[in-house]
């Protein structure tokens, strides 16, 4: 009779603290264009496309911003705009009423508090209406330089999956992910965890059988494992398919998106 196989030893806190930062490097191998998914040219357009982006996806924002900045390009436009006329530009969107309430919110505060510019610090960020940490870290990461990171859905989703932390609370898997990396890899970090759940490792059915980074992750086998019937699962570049962006960086290897009401 074979001897019965002994229980795999739990990891320790040392060897989850390596493989998670081994599963940065190789994301880093295997999205080195990545970067922020919504279209913006400043820091107010940031802000507001992040605000937007609730509830939606990234690039129904970038096909839905670009007639919103052109007729108001600045705080001060949005704030003096007649809400029917931002709700109408921004329907796409979806809970329009709601955000047009929070942007034309932030846009007064800007106007009238920040002199009409976007503030580079957290305690003021989260001070806007619609503005939490997870928008706070998007404009001061992608707009500001400054390091923070943003726990979205597929963060959260990511990060649990690979026993990163047990919490889903946003706020303390924020703190717990902290500890495990330098604060200099938070920004990265955040951009390879997301488009990896975007592409890759998926809420419902990951593409366990097209991932590069089977051996680290501790969830394989939750999602399909067949390569190929995996492929077929693989979504933006990694399929094939535009990505969300009309307007996206020179190295991305994708496609860019079509303008709202054009055809793919």
């Amino acid at each position: 009779m074979a001897a019965p196989r002994k229980a795999a030893k739990p990891e320790s806190r040392l060897g989850m603290v390596r493989r998670a930062r081994k599963i940065n490097r190789e994301l880093a191998d295997v999205y080195p264009y990545a970067h922020p998914e919504l279209d913006f040219r400043n820091p107010f357009e940031l802000l507001v496309a992040t605000v937007l982006s609730a509830q939606t996806t990234d690039l129904r924002v970038n096909q839905t911003t670009p007639a919103l900045f052109a007729k108001y390009p600045t705080p001060e436009d949005l704030a003096a705009a007649a809400p029917e006329e931002v709700e109408e530009l921004i329907r796409p969107t979806g809970f329009f009423r709601a955000k047009t309430k929070s942007i034309m919110g932030l846009a007064t505060a800007l106007r009238d508090d920040f002199g009409g510019e976007v503030p580079g610090r957290l305690d003021d960020l989260v001070k806007l209406p619609g503005v939490g940490r997870k928008t706070a870290f998007v404009v001061l990461g992608n707009a500001f330089g400054v390091p923070g990171i943003t726990v979205d859905t597929h963060f959260m989703r990511l990060a649990r999956r690979w026993k990163w932390t047990e919490s889903d609370d946003p706020v303390k898997i924020e703190a717990e992910v902290a500890e495990i990396f330098p604060k200099s890899e938070w920004t990265m970090l955040s951009h390879r965890v997301i488009f990896h759940g975007r592409r890759i490792c998926h809420a419902r059915k990951p593409a366990c059988g097209a991932c590069p980074i089977t051996h680290l992750c501790p969830a394989y086998g939750e999602g399909e494992t067949d390569p190929e019937k995996a492929k077929k699962l693989l979504k933006y570049e990694k399929g094939g398919f535009p990505g969300q962006r009309l307007n996206p960086p020179p190295d991305y290897p994708g496609r860019p998106a079509p303008p709202l009401g054009a055809t793919s």
